[in-house]
């Protein structure tokens, strides 16, 4: 079984043990958050899968994704104006977002859980967690493009 099977197994025995019931529309969801590795809306999760269930409406894909958030699998992402675009959130990680297009990356740095430390060394708080987790920056292609158009 390949890291993405174990991870959707994961999730799904997590709903279970909510008492979710899985059904083929949210085991299809699950699946491409998994597998597509993107910051997807639930649009774009909507277009994706609409072939498969030609009856699901964006709605549906709404509510599931509020079940899965509630459940801790995955994490909404709103940032400025646009439509909020979801992640599916089994480890801790930050996000870059590029300030020209929107492109959101996923980063990994532990060394920002010391700030967790150290604000429990200084403040004697039991710290649980922290929301530092966006970077803001312009991705490469966007800087390409800048550099185009000045030459």
């Amino acid at each position: 079984m390949n890291e993405e099977n174990i991870q959707i197994q994961k999730a799904i025995d997590t709903l279970k043990d909510s008492g979710v019931r899985i059904t083929p529309q949210r085991h299809a969801i699950l699946e491409y958050l998994v597998i597509s590795g993107s910051h997807p809306t639930a649009d774009d999760i909507y277009k994706a899968l609409e072939h498969r269930f030609p009856n699901m409406s964006v709605a549906t894909v709404y509510n599931n994704l509020r079940v899965f958030k509630k459940a801790g699998l995955v994490q909404e992402l709103t940032y400025g104006d646009s439509s909020s675009r979801f992640d599916f959130a089994t480890t801790q990680h930050y996000h870059i977002i590029c300030s020209n297009c929107g492109k959101i990356v996923d980063f990994y740095y532990p060394g920002l859980d010391e700030v967790e430390a150290l604000a429990e060394q200084v403040t004697g708080f039991s710290v649980d967690h922290h929301r530092m987790s966006v970077v803001y920056g312009v991705c490469p292609e966007c800087q390409k493009k800048a550099s185009a158009l000045k030459s």
